[in-house]
């Protein structure tokens, strides 16, 4: 299959000067309430997030939607949550990142902390990728693609996205 990338790269520019707005309006919305993922096993996901990552559990309780299920949540700093369910009973079977599915979840960490935690992964022996030298690329014990990023948060890669 043969990818026309100059012609890409033109829709992506046309885009831009379409829909990029240089002064845009406020955001309707007040931010991140928490990104919800499915967990195979809650004590098996809690030792990766909370245990490996330091994203301390904040609460866990019934979920509203299915009985027997867990609802639960991990800090990931400025005010934002990532939860998980469980689904007891449900044969869900494995990840699979299909389209309008998740291709990944991109977590901000300073420098040194990104440091500590490519460590703690790599003696944990979490398979990883480094990427630009600020990105770590991994899946969790679902295989749900984590990316651990130093860049500040409205930066990516050098340029301001915020």
């Amino acid at each position: 299959m043969s990818i026309d990338y100059q012609a890409i790269e033109a829709k992506r520019e046309r885009i831009k000067a379409e829909h990029l707005r240089e002064n845009r309006p406020p955001s309707s919305a007040r931010g991140l309430h928490h990104f919800a993922l499915i967990s195979s096993d809650v004590e098996t996901t809690i030792r990766f997030y909370q245990d490996l990552l330091e994203f301390p559990l904040t609460e866990i309780f019934e979920n509203r939607d299915y009985q027997g299920s867990n609802h639960f949540f991990f800090d990931i700093g400025n005010g934002n949550l990532l939860a998980f369910f469980d689904f007891p009973g449900l044969d869900l079977g494995p990840y699979r990142e299909v389209l309008g599915g998740l291709h990944h979840v991109a977590v901000s960490v300073d420098p040194s902390t990104w440091e500590r935690l490519r460590g703690k992964l790599a003696a944990a022996g979490v398979p990883h990728q480094v990427e630009s030298g600020t990105s770590i690329y991994f899946t969790d014990p679902d295989g749900a693609r984590v990316e651990l990023l130093a860049d500040p948060l409205g930066e990516m890669y050098g340029s301001r996205v915020l």
